[in-house]
Order: structure tokens, then sequence, then C-alpha cells
């Protein structure tokens, strides 16, 4: 895949889907029978964005949102109904077996190993299926390994392995290939922190290392935080938020949280902030940042009570998706 200044570009794609009516009761069901009426859902609606090479974007909504499907076309498993998605400037409906050679997809709630194998033997499987020479083929483990530890299982059979062993598995998979794109949907769901460790490590690292672009899909707001600069927002299909993560906080939330450990129970309040909580001897005070700073808030508020502690909460990603979704 030739260097691009745009890797993948969505222009004005649109999914939609025939939903079949269905009446209530027998008497519903029986009329279903000879007369079937439909609606339109559209689940993605005119969504335009453009993605760098090696850039990571996190691409987050609600359930719902047309996140997945809109993934799915971006891989080439759906076609829009209209629109056009290029891939290295290449359009993924028209060239789909061209493109897809170039990009890795791994589904959290879908493995693409081979569970009746053992996972060296799944990889040897994805190797002929994608015509991998063997000498790339090995130094792709060997830096596979060094990333996520994945020799020892070589000889473990895919069924027999924890979930967070095959996330290891279906990311190792994904990138056999050497793609220029990976695309991860929800790679998180289910894992615990160590193998959630072990995956940011990894989509780090490969984009260092590799440069592959990522397009990462999850309801972690901690995956969002350590490895996007960028964050898009879709809602019922429609793009809502797209820029640099710490702008788009900056804007739609442009306040901190200050929490304040006194030595008794009194907390006072202050003209420019506002006391959000207050149980025993601990306050919580929410200011906006172009309003005052952190420090005059403790200095005066530490002159009508005695201050033991404090610490700052910056806004998290769920404030910023609550409030992009006018909840």
């Amino acid at each position: 895949m030739e260097d691009k200044q745009v890797m993948i570009e969505v222009n004005h794609i649109c999914k939609d889907y025939r939903v079949l009516k269905k009446g209530e009761g027998l008497k519903g069901a029986f009329k279903g029978l000879f007369t079937r009426e439909s609606t339109l859902l559209r689940a993605v609606d005119d969504l335009n964005f453009s993605i760098a090479p090696g850039e990571i974007v996190g691409f987050i909504g609600p359930n719902g949102a047309g996140k997945s499907t809109t993934i799915k076309m971006m891989s080439g498993i759906l076609t829009p109904s209209s629109g056009e998605i290029l891939i290295g400037g290449r359009d993924i409906t028209k060239y789909r077996k061209e493109v897809v050679k170039n990009i890795g997809v791994v589904f959290g709630q879908r493995s693409q190993l081979n569970w009746d194998l053992r996972l060296g033997e799944s990889f040897e499987l994805l190797r002929h299926i994608y015509r991998i020479d063997k000498a790339a083929y090995e130094d792709t483990i060997e830096v596979m390994d060094e990333i996520l530890g994945v020799k020892e299982l070589l000889d473990k059979p895919v069924r027999q392995m924890s979930l967070g062993q095959r996330v290891k598995g279906d990311l190792v998979a994904a990138m056999l290939h050497s793609p220029d794109v990976l695309f991860l949907d929800e790679p998180t769901i289910g894992l615990d922190i160590t193998s959630k460790y072990a995956l940011r490590k990894f989509v780090k690292e490969i984009n260092e290392k590799r440069g592959t672009t990522i397009i990462l899909t999850t309801h972690d707001l901690a995956d969002i935080e350590q490895l996007c600069n960028r964050l898009i927002i879709i809602n019922q299909g429609r793009l809502m938020e797209d820029g640099n993560l710490t702008e788009i906080v900056n804007r739609i939330a442009p306040y901190k949280t200050l929490v304040v450990e006194y030595y008794d129970e009194y907390a006072p309040e202050h003209e420019k902030c506002e006391l959000i909580s207050h149980e025993a001897n601990m306050a919580k005070y929410r200011f906006e940042k172009a309003a005052v700073t952190a420090a005059k808030l403790i200095e005066e508020l530490s002159a009508k009570a005695q201050i033991k502690d404090v610490s700052i909460e910056e806004a998290g990603i769920d404030d910023i998706i609550r409030i992009a979704y006018g909840q």
C-alpha cells in the first residue's frame, strides 16, 4: 500500500437496513404470513472523516450508535448503502480483495483462531491463507513475542486458552501479514487488568515500531485516555465530535474538580466555584479552568478553613461522552 497523506477517507457513507414489522399476538403473527411490512432503519447517516497514516484514533459512542457497523464497512465486511470509503486511496467496495490484504481486524467477541488447532497451527494456517513468506512470518512472530510474550502459547490448543490468551492470539493473527491499518472493535471486553495492560502495550509498540494506523472502538474509557490523541464521537450514526482529545475535553468540559480534605466537617463555599459534594470532612468543588486557578482556590479556601489534603481531578472521557450526548 502506498504512503498517502490520508490513510482512511470516509465520504458521506450511509448504511440502511430493512426491519420487518411484526404484529402483536396470534392475529399479528398470522397476518405476517401473508403480508409483510417493513421499515427502513438508518444505522449510519452521512458520516465523513479522514485518518492520516500512523494515527491512533478513538472511535466511540453509546450502544447502537453505529460504531461496529462503520468498522465493518471500513474493513470490507459490509457494503455502504451510499458513499465511499477509501483505504490508501482505493475504494474498498470496488477493490475489496486488494485492500483487505493490508487490513487487520480484531473483534472483541469473535475470534479468527481455529479452536481445534494449537495456536501455532492457527498462525501457520493464516500464513498460508495470506501467502506470507516464511522468513517474514518468523520475523513477525519474533516482534509479537517481544511485545506480548506469545511464543510460550504456540503449543497450547486454542480451546484451552484463557480469554486474555486468546485476545493475544487474535492480535498476533491480525498482524501476521503486516497490515498498514488495524481495526480493534471492543478488544478489551471481559479482560482482566493484566490482559488490558498487555493490549495497550501492544497498541503503543506496534504503532511506534511499524507506524500502523489504528482505529479503536471501546467502552473502556481508560483505553482512550492512554492510547489516543484524537477522538471521534458518533451517536445515532451521525458524527458529533472529531478532534484532539485534550481540545475536546477543554471545550466540552472546561472544568476541573478540586477535592479537599478538611480537618473538621465545615466546608466553606467560594464565589468562583461550585460545592458539588460534601460528606464529613471531604468536599468537592467544580471550577472553570479559565475563571480561576486551583492554587488560588486552595489559598482562599484555606483562609476560611484548615485544609488537611487536596487533589485535583480532570474531566474524564465519561463526562465528555455524557455532555456530548446531551445527557
